[in-house]
């Protein structure tokens, strides 16, 4: 292990005191008579002095190096020499510490900072048995320090972590460790504290951090004299006490109201109007400070609660099927959607509201805020399965939010809304023709296949319906909503869980035995084609008001060879007769009660396609093989001239048309 010390400078926070010249002819003297208290530009007011008279006690004691350019201010009894760590690999841990026990000084209002991949910082105190801060880095596949994001100055914990603490710490070790050893962890690694205004302001960029072990890093202190070493006689003009940091022996002073000055020497009375100004801006500034440090915490809280860690590590420690998946701010989400505006609502999905939004690049996109904490899991379990899908009838996840109170999603925006829409609302600007309800059909059984087998591991969508398929701006079909999916191993043939879906789409097989199966997504699937076939909802009212099933009525009317009679007016002139016997059958099959019967999704999405290219005129030899474990059947009822690998035996007589 390679450990470059380096020498942090001391910023005193004077939070207790503020000089300002009663005129400009008699500034209030902030050293002791004789004494400088200035080392260069520094200004260095009692109780701190420069030599050991002119301070209260030795650990205000001041070294001023004038020899250096510009000179520089050292406390004698404070050795800074060592937080900062740098090391190459963590094949070794070394622990370096800090201890200001005995002084009047404590650690205050600083980031506690780790660089590097797969890392785990930890701060520790007393005496190293008390863990007090963790912060673990983890990088994505491929990086480095040199790709280091920070996030609106923040390092988000993407090879780069921050938390911040505050008083009273007066001891602390430092130690490193791999967060998994199966994970690479090659590369430079840096630890060290930073007040939290000097890095929220210089460090920009991944090259700012990188020159760090060249520089200096400033850490601030807080300080409050022990009642040995000066004798409180209770408030004055010249010390009113309003300030302590966790110690019964130790207090600050100021001056009282109407007076300015050092109140450890002596306070000079000043306006009231210019006290209260000064007062109302400490306040302001300790406000804004607080309010800050509240908005930090409840962020990290938020973050973890809604399972932050647990998703980057999914992420990361993927063997490459995983898109790169972006973690936004809230604020830039909060910007992009007017604040989630009412009027920028797209719809309500099961598990979330969708909002219309814009970010600072001026792309468009949906973002998908969770209505309830109990769909946490569902959410994070939707980012896991789209950062596995990469298909062009699948809705694109391009990131997600965990440090709001209930998580966000953001996926590429669909701008012509659901299938259903254009199936069950009047819409005059566009009419679905009977060839775009096919070729939609194709393409979302070519997507649901697809999660079926072609995945990298087999998902089952568990609520196929017409509101979760989208269409786009060249009405091309994108399936969506997976946050009910689950992802199953490949020798598994079902699932045992608790039942969701859709009422009217839902497999009466998976409701009656809470066992998950392919065949569940494929009997969803037939209610849609159901759909594009009638035009009626999964449940419609009849003229008496009778809430009736689409599948019963669909089974019936084809049973009875009225199928016609229940086919979309909007695509009957445009419908072939045959097609729409193939499709109703196929649809039968696939609401089959018993799913061993029904076709699989790879079967259904090859019969679909092989209608759009026959309507196209094109024959299926001509581009080879459907599938050589089908057995094709000529149709000789068909002047279509193409064999159709199904029964092609109608369920009712073409005389009914």
């Amino acid at each position: 292990m390679k450990v470059v010390k380096l020498v942090a400078h001391i910023s005193f926070l004077l939070l207790t005191l503020m000089y300002q010249p009663a005129t400009a002819k008699s500034p209030p003297r902030l050293a002791k008579p004789n004494c400088t208290d200035h080392c260069g530009s520094i200004s260095i007011p009692y109780p701190f002095g420069i030599g050991k008279d002119c301070c209260m006690e030795e650990s205000f004691d001041v070294h001023c190096n004038e020899t250096s350019t510009p000179p520089r201010a050292f406390l004698r009894r404070i050795d800074m020499e060592g937080p900062v760590i740098s090391v190459e690999s963590l094949d070794r841990h070394e622990v370096l510490s800090f201890n200001l026990t005995g002084t009047p000084f404590s650690l205050f209002y600083n980031y506690f900072i780790a660089v590097g991949c797969n890392t785990r910082a930890s701060l520790w105190t007393k005496n190293g048995t008390t863990e007090h801060t963790v912060c673990d880095s983890i990088c994505s596949n491929g990086s480095s320090i040199n790709n280091i994001i920070l996030e609106n100055g923040d390092c988000s914990g993407e090879d780069c972590c921050q938390e911040m603490y505050f008083p009273s710490l007066e001891f602390y070790n430092t130690s490193f460790e791999s967060i998994d050893s199966k994970q690479g962890s090659d590369g430079k690694k840096l630890v060290f504290l930073a007040d939290y205004q000097w890095f929220d302001s210089k460090i920009k960029s991944a090259q700012d951090i990188d020159n760090l072990p060249s520089t200096t890093v400033p850490v601030s202190l807080a300080w409050v004299p022990n009642n040995n070493s000066w004798k409180y006689n209770g408030d004055t003009m010249d010390c009113n006490v309003f300030f302590s940091i966790n110690r019964t022996d130790a207090f600050n002073c100021s001056c009282s109201e109407g007076y300015e000055g050092n109140p450890y020497l002596q306070c000079i009375v000043i306006g009231l109007a210019l006290g209260v100004v000064f007062l109302l801006i400490g306040a302001w500034r300790m406000y804004k400070l607080i309010k800050k440090r509240k908005c930090i915490q409840l962020k990290k809280k938020f973050f973890k609660r809604n399972g932050g860690m647990l998703l980057k590590q999914q992420l990361s420690s993927s063997d490459g099927s995983l898109q790169k998946t972006k973690v936004f701010s809230s604020n830039e989400l909060e910007k992009a959607t007017d604040y989630f505006n009412e009027n920028r609502v797209l719809g309500h999905g099961g598990q979330g509201t969708v909002y219309k939004g814009m970010l600072d690049d001026g792309s468009i996109v949906a973002v998908k805020k969770s209505t309830m904490d109990e769909k946490v899991e569902e959410f994070i379990n939707e980012v896991v399965i789209l950062s596995q899908i990469n298909h062009r009838n699948v809705v694109r996840l391009l990131g997600c939010c965990l440090e709001t109170e209930v998580p966000l999603l953001v996926y590429e925006f669909i701008p012509n809304g659901t299938l259903f829409r254009y199936l069950h609302e009047q819409n005059e600007d566009f009419m679905l023709s009977w060839e775009s309800r096919l070729r939609i059909a194709s393409e979302a059984a070519g997507a649901i296949s697809h999660l079926h087998s072609s995945a990298s591991i087999p998902i089952y969508h568990r609520d196929i319906k017409s509101t979760n398929i989208l269409l786009d701006e060249k009405y091309r079909a994108k399936v969506s909503d997976f946050g009910t999916s689950r992802s199953v191993s490949i020798d598994q043939t079902h699932l045992t869980t608790k039942v969701q879906g859709t009422f009217g789409y839902l497999d009466p097989e998976y409701f009656q035995t809470s066992q998950l199966t392919e065949k569940s997504d494929v009997y969803s699937f037939g209610v849609v084609l159901v759909e594009l076939l009638s035009g009626k909802k999964p449940l419609f009212l009849t003229s008496s008001l009778e809430t009736v099933s689409l599948v019963v009525h669909f089974n019936d009317s084809m049973e009875d060879g009225r199928l016609f009679d229940i086919i979309d007016a909007q695509v009957k002139g445009d419908c072939h007769e045959e097609e729409a016997i193939v499709i109703a059958n196929l649809a039968k099959k696939c609401l089959n009660l018993n799913g061993r019967n029904r076709p699989t999704m790879r079967e259904v999405a090859m019969e679909l396609e092989g209608i759009l290219l026959s309507r196209r005129g094109i024959n299926i030899q001509q581009i080879g093989e459907v599938d050589e474990s089908s057995t094709s059947i000529s149709c000789s009822s068909f002047e279509i001239g193409i064999d159709l690998p199904i029964d092609c035996n109608p369920s009712t007589s073409p005389e009914t048309w």
